[in-house]
């Protein structure tokens, strides 16, 4: 893992010829990843130090918060996904909306020139920056010529005829098209947080062993039931995630719900990630406990049958 500073003055010595790059980057999906690809090259290029700067909170978290856009990576996971990535070093800058009154122009010169004096950067096609998205690539250019820093454009990944982006991400999530969030993604949806007691229904009530989640992530996917591989420290294991409110027992609450195919064990406390791989079914209402066990059956089964197709035997 690189370094990981949350402040400027943080980092004590001078980074050996930075190529950074700069944005929110929620999802860390194949676009984001070309990007630090291309900054990893030029970095590799000078000799120098791959940087990439983020924000924390999220910049429309403090400046419109009805209107944020619910986050596809919690920002805990966000910074591990980057280094993932190859990169040496990532500066997460704690955004307020006094920072939200940096001019593009003064952010320039005065952050990425006199504090960490940047050689290039690398931007999206249609990137901008500082107060109200004044910053553009036609004043970086001119920026470049005047601060003695190359800029590189980067063109947008596509996949089929999408550009890969967050918010076409959060669609495909919402809408229950895991697979195709994957490819875009470069990785299956993935809930993390710790397990939490629930209300006990599958154990007690249906004889099923299950682990409830308590995500971080503010994204769900769309209601239903979807095949899952669940991640811990030590091991992973395939099961069966209903995401709803459990409408045969008069749920209110939205909860993330997983029966497990092979393992019998307790995972009270434990952090996990919820990959999900396939959805089956939306939600349904039974009449009651026996008509819901058999339908999880069902969905147990069929969930074999589809990881068996892949592969995977049981």
């Amino acid at each position: 893992m690189g370094h990981y500073f949350t402040d400027i003055q943080q980092i004590k010595h001078p980074l050996r010829s930075p190529v950074l790059t700069i944005g929110n980057f929620d999802g860390i999906h194949r676009g984001h990843q070309s990007l630090f690809q291309k900054v990893r090259e030029r970095a590799g290029a000078l000799q120098g130090t791959s940087l990439v700067i983020t924000f924390t909170p999220h910049p429309a978290r403090v400046l419109r918060p009805s209107k944020a856009p619910p986050q596809i990576v919690a920002d805990e996971n966000k910074v591990a996904l980057i280094f993932e990535s190859g990169i040496d070093v990532v500066l997460a800058l704690p955004f307020s909306r006094e920072f939200a009154q940096i001019s593009a122009r003064d952010f320039v010169r005065d952050i990425l020139i006199e504090k960490i004096q940047m050689k290039e950067i690398v931007v999206g096609y249609d990137y901008t920056f500082g107060r109200k998205r004044e910053g553009n690539i036609l004043l970086l250019q001119q920026w470049g010529q005047e601060f003695g820093f190359s800029l590189h454009i980067h063109p947008p990944v596509t996949i089929g005829s999408h550009v890969v982006s967050s918010t076409r991400i959060r669609e495909l999530i919402t809408s229950g098209a895991m697979e195709e969030a994957a490819l875009l993604l470069g990785r299956p949806f993935c809930l993390t947080g710790t397990i939490i007691t629930g209300k006990g229904i599958g154990r007690s009530l249906l004889g099923i062993p299950t682990a409830n989640l308590d995500p971080l992530e503010t994204l769900l996917p769309q209601r239903g039931v979807y095949v899952v591989r669940l991640v811990k420290e030590k091991g992973s294991f395939f099961g069966v995630t209903n995401v709803g409110f459990n409408p045969t027992f008069a749920g209110k609450h939205i909860s993330v719900e997983t029966y497990l195919l092979d393992f019998d064990g307790d995972l009270y406390g434990k952090k996990i990630k919820l990959f999900f791989l396939k959805r089956l079914r939306g939600e349904k209402t039974y009449p009651g406990p026996e008509a819901l066990k058999a339908q999880i059956g069902k969905d147990i089964d069929q969930a074999k049958s589809w990881l068996k197709q892949r592969g995977y035997f049981y």
